[in-house]
């Protein structure tokens, strides 16, 4: 049997949340340590298991990954969530970048000022930009990518209940998205995970701000 997974973050969502979905959907457990204090952070340096000083970092298969996106595509290659060809898979990505782009915009508002604006910006931008491709590429099959559930549906699905907190009504507009929100959420490991109690995250409070900051001395890397 393998060793289980371990997942280096904050007790938050940021960039891990993309990883803990995804993991979840593919069914496989893990377990979590979070960073509470900058001692903890500095121990990793030591270590040598930041590559480039920076988490999330993921224990999986005997190695230590960092980078978002190193991560997310070795889970959904490993669980077969990643497309059966190099064609499907440049779709994949092309999908899911666009997605992560979208969510880091809403992930950097919890920490600057000026929100109003900014709100405003991420919502002009989710409906013009963003949402119109994923509505079209949902006209009529059920998932994104090749008939098959992908990381990219992840995402979308992750995606779109962020856009609801902020924006409630934001998918009025885009009934294939919807639909596809709902079939999505039906699926039994994320129903599950949808749940209160599972290791999904909360929206960020001031208390993991202030554990951001003192532990990086600035906000950047859990964006």
């Amino acid at each position: 049997m393998s060793e289980k997974v371990i997942l280096h973050y904050f007790n938050a969502r940021g960039k891990m949340e993309s990883i803990r979905w995804l993991l979840t959907v593919a069914e496989v457990e893990f377990d979590e340590v979070y960073l509470t204090t900058r001692d903890q952070y500095l121990k990793l340096l030591d270590d040598g298991s930041l590559m480039f000083q920076q988490v999330p970092m993921v224990e999986i298969d005997g190695m230590k990954l960092v980078q978002t996106k190193a991560i997310l595509h070795y889970i959904a290659e490993k669980y077969s969530l990643y497309g059966k060809d190099i064609k499907e898979r440049v779709m994949i990505n092309m999908y899911s970048e666009g997605l992560m782009d979208l969510m880091e915009m809403i992930m950097i508002h919890a920490f600057v000022s000026g929100t109003k604006a900014k709100l405003d910006d991420i919502l002009t931008k989710a409906k013009e930009r963003y949402l119109p491709v994923y509505e079209k590429a949902l006209s009529g099959p059920v998932y994104l990518v090749g008939g098959k559930l992908s990381l990219a549906d992840v995402q979308l699905l992750e995606c779109t209940l962020m856009l609801e907190e902020k924006f409630p009504a934001i998918l009025a507009d885009f009934p294939n998205t919807k639909a596809f929100q709902g079939r999505m959420s039906q699926i039994p490991s994320i129903s599950r995970f949808l749940q209160p109690g599972s290791k999904r995250k909360p929206q960020p409070d001031e208390k993991i701000k202030k554990t951001v900051m003192e532990t990086f001395l600035t906000f950047i890397v859990i964006s």
